[in-house]
C-alpha cells in the first residue's frame, strides 16, 4: 500500500460544508425561509471559494489538474469496461466532469434562487422554475457522484471517502 497525499484542509472543509449545506436546504429547512437563503448564500461563498482555490490552491485542487476531457472520460469508460484499473491520483476524467457540472449547477441554483428575492423579479416564473430544474438536477448528480464514488472504490480498492476525510489516498501496490 503507498499512501499519498492528495486532498488539502480547504478542500476537505469545502467538500464536507457543502454536503451539509445542501443537504441542509434540500431536504430539512423551509424553502421559503430566510434560513433558507442564508444557507444559499453559504453555498455562493464557498463556491466562490473554490474557484479562487482551484485557480491559485495547491496541485490537485486546481482545476487544471484535471482539465474537462471528452477524450479522456471515454478512456476511463472503456478502463471500467475492460477492467483496467489506471491510477489517478486526483480527480478522474468521469469526476472532472462531475466536479464542473456541480460547481455549474449550483451557481445557477445559487443565481437563480436570488434573483427570486429582487423587485425585478419577484413573481415572474423563469427563475424559480430555472431554480428547481437546477436543484433536481443537482440532486441526480449528487446521487450520481456517490455512486461513482462508491463504485470506484469498489472497483480500485480505493477508499475514496476516506481520502476526502484524511486527505490521503491508499493505492494497492498493484495499481500503476
Amino acid at each position: 500500500m503507498t499512501r499519498l497525499k492528495i486532498w488539502d484542509p480547504f478542500i476537505r472543509i469545502f467538500h464536507w460544508s457543502l454536503v451539509v449545506l445542501f443537504a441542509a436546504n434540500a431536504l430539512v429547512v423551509d424553502d421559503d425561509g430566510k434560513l433558507h437563503q442564508w444557507i444559499g448564500y453559504a453555498i455562493l461563498a464557498l463556491l466562490g471559494l473554490r474557484i479562487l482555490w482551484g485557480v491559485a490552491g495547491s496541485g490537485y485542487a486546481r482545476f487544471s489538474s484535471f482539465p474537462p476531457s471528452l477524450s479522456a472520460a471515454i478512456g476511463q469508460l472503456t478502463d471500467i469496461a475492460l477492467h483496467r484499473t489506471p491510477l489517478h491520483r486526483g480527480h478522474t476524467p468521469l469526476g472532472a466532469w462531475m466536479i464542473y457540472n456541480l460547481i455549474l449547477t449550483l451557481l445557477v441554483i445559487c443565481v437563480s434562487g436570488y434573483l427570486m428575492t429582487t423587485d425585478m423579479f419577484w413573481g415572474v416564473e423563469w427563475p424559480e422554475s430555472l431554480h428547481e430544474a437546477a436543484v433536481s438536477w443537482a440532486e441526480l448528480s449528487v446521487l450520481l457522484h456517490i455512486a461513482a464514488v462508491l463504485f470506484e472504490s469498489w472497483r480500485t480498492r480505493i477508499n475514496l471517502p476516506s481520502a476526502m476525510i484524511t486527505g490521503y489516498k491508499k493505492i494497492p501496490s498493484d495499481i500503476d
